[in-house]
């Protein structure tokens, strides 16, 4: 009796751990080392909780288009690194995936602060939890500017007096700063102009509360003005001219790898990215946001990186819960994917890594500038595509010379508060 009744229990408990074993699916973008990581965690938080996870992972190009045709169809993976702007348009009322507070005993949300929690929120549902939080900061090749016996800039001024130095001690095609287009959009020099509104007027480029532009025309042209007279007094290469060499990445140009674009304004978490590619013996550094005399901000655009979302139609939502809270806070896990995402935002993963000494010093240095640097709030909205691509085809006609700064501010603001208002 007492061995049928142990059989029994065995049995009972086999049953229970089975039944409740399921087969998930995460899907994720990024490079080669992103993907090895993510895999082998994959499978430590699998072999915790008895679930099975596929893997689904690309580059980042064409990966949004990819999303949006299995959300359309229902066919999205369980699991999904999703990008921050993408919340407006996938989940417009916060329904567009699973609420995360409903599995708040299961994911430790503690980990994060109410600020983290809050950009992952859509009309009262968490609709994602950050991965990390990234911003654009300003990178300098120190062996550049060394060369030119010119000292880090620290204001916008700084930078301007340092175009005629360098170019006079390195060579005409050298310059303190760059902001080309790449990849056919004009993002590197869009994001100039936008900080440079912000740094002047205190104001996000879109006003989170009214979905509309915050700046007048008058300040927009101001920025306008400004970046213009970057290229005027070669502090950054034209549009057209960068444009005629090849509009790539800026990781896979040679005038980045040689150093004759000296200083770039770039997402923090890309700093292994953009300094790999350096030539031997080239040091790049990150530093706080440049400044002008009456200005009222740093203006520091500050985002989450990416965010963790389960599906709506997800069969196992639960077990996608457990997966999420293993990958960003179980020490084992963290330990493996390292800072392969950026430097984590939860509490506890970035101890360990700290702790681990898996934070290299300057990506340490570069997340500071990050945290403690301040601006507006930011709306997931300035990166809508109907909005970047409003901005950057007058800003493309303003780089060429076919509209003036006024007419063109005023091309901006009237075509991206269409574009909000029908989103």
């Amino acid at each position: 009796m007492k061995r049928v009744l142990i059989t029994a229990v065995l049995f009972a408990a086999t049953s229970l751990s089975s039944a409740y074993a399921a087969n998930l699916r995460m899907s994720w973008w990024g490079s080669d080392d992103r993907h090895l990581a993510t895999q082998e965690a994959l499978k430590v938080c699998g072999a915790k909780f008895g679930h099975t996870i596929s893997p689904e992972f690309t580059g980042w190009g064409g990966h949004q288009e990819k999303i949006a045709t299995q959300l359309a169809g229902r066919t999205e993976a369980d699991i999904m690194q999703i990008n921050w702007p993408w919340l407006p348009i996938f989940s417009k009322g916060g329904e567009g995936f699973t609420d995360l507070n409903q599995y708040k005993d299961v994911i430790d949300l503690s980990q994060w602060t109410d600020a983290d929690l809050e950009s992952g929120t859509v009309k009262g549902k968490l609709n994602g939890v950050p991965v990390s939080t990234t911003a654009r900061i300003f990178m300098f090749n120190k062996t550049t500017y060394e060369k030119a016996g010119v000292t880090l800039p620290t204001t916008w001024d700084e930078l301007f007096a340092a175009a005629p130095v360098m170019k006079e001690k390195l060579g005409a095609d050298y310059y303190p700063f760059e902001a080309a287009p790449s990849e056919g959009n004009g993002l590197n020099a869009r994001i100039v102009v936008i900080l440079r509104a912000t740094q002047m007027t205190g104001k996000s480029f879109i006003d989170p509360e009214t979905n509309k532009v915050a700046w007048s025309p008058e300040e927009l042209t101001e920025a306008l003005n400004f970046y213009q007279s970057m290229v005027d007094k070669g502090v950054i290469e034209s549009w057209k001219s960068s444009s005629a060499g090849g509009n790539r990445p800026l990781f896979e140009n040679p005038k980045w790898a040689n150093g004759r674009y000296a200083s770039s304004y770039q997402w923090d978490s890309t700093y292994g990215k953009i300094a790999g590619p350096l030539e031997a013996g080239q040091e790049l550094v990150p530093t706080n946001s440049l400044t002008s005399e009456g200005g009222k901000t740093e203006g520091i655009y500050r985002k989450p990186s990416m965010l963790l979302a389960i599906s709506k139609n997800s069969k196992e939502p639960k077990a996608a819960a457990e997966i999420i809270n293993c990958l960003l806070n179980d020490p084992e896990a963290v330990t493996i994917l390292g800072a392969t995402r950026g430097i984590p935002s939860s509490k506890v993963a970035i101890k360990t890594l700290t702790d681990a000494g898996k934070i290299k010093p300057v990506q340490a240095d570069a997340y500071k500038i990050v945290m403690e640097s301040e601006g507006p709030n930011v709306s997931p909205l300035n990166e809508h595509p109907r909005v970047t691509d409003a901005f950057d085809t007058n800003l493309e006609a303003f780089a060429y010379g076919q509209q003036s700064a006024e007419d063109t501010a005023a091309e901006i603001i009237a075509s991206v508060d269409d574009a909000l208002g029908g989103i």
